[in-house]
């Protein structure tokens, strides 16, 4: 909900989000999240898979969820990203009528880009350690 009413992904103090980008080697330093524009010149982007505040993936609909699915395939169309992250397997298997889906590259592909399910930095998800998350978005590099 903060990150809503600051208006930057991953924006309350202690997310993991962007120490984990800058360890994965994907961004040359630590960057805030007011600075999320600068994502762009790293060949990065943030978006939300729902545009709707929530506190975890669990308060949102199948139906939304496949909804956000289907608007973040037609970004990825127009974009032409090489590859696609999604942070949260609780929101990609309803999303995709995955119900295995797993950690990592997925088979299935949005928009043709290349697809990874990786962990939400969120401290609600806490079993994954930030050398965790640093070590599984370093995959993206690939």
């Amino acid at each position: 909900m903060l990150s809503a009413a600051r208006g930057h992904h991953f924006a309350r103090p202690g997310n993991r989000f962007w120490p984990a980008l800058h360890l994965a080697g994907l961004t040359p330093r630590r960057l805030a999240p007011e600075e999320d524009r600068e994502l762009l010149r790293h060949g990065l982007g943030v978006t939300n898979l729902v545009h709707r505040p929530t506190r975890t993936a669990a308060e949102l609909t199948p139906e939304e969820l496949r909804d956000g699915a289907a608007a973040l395939t037609d970004l990825v169309t127009r974009h032409r990203p090489r590859a696609v992250a999604v942070l949260g397997i609780t929101a990609w298997r309803p999303a995709t009528g995955s119900p295995r889906a797993g950690w990592g590259r997925q088979d299935v592909s949005i928009g043709g880009a290349q697809t990874w399910v990786l962990p939400n930095p969120s401290g609600l998800n806490a079993h994954f350690q930030l050398p965790d998350l640093a070590r599984l978005y370093a995959g993206l590099r690939r």
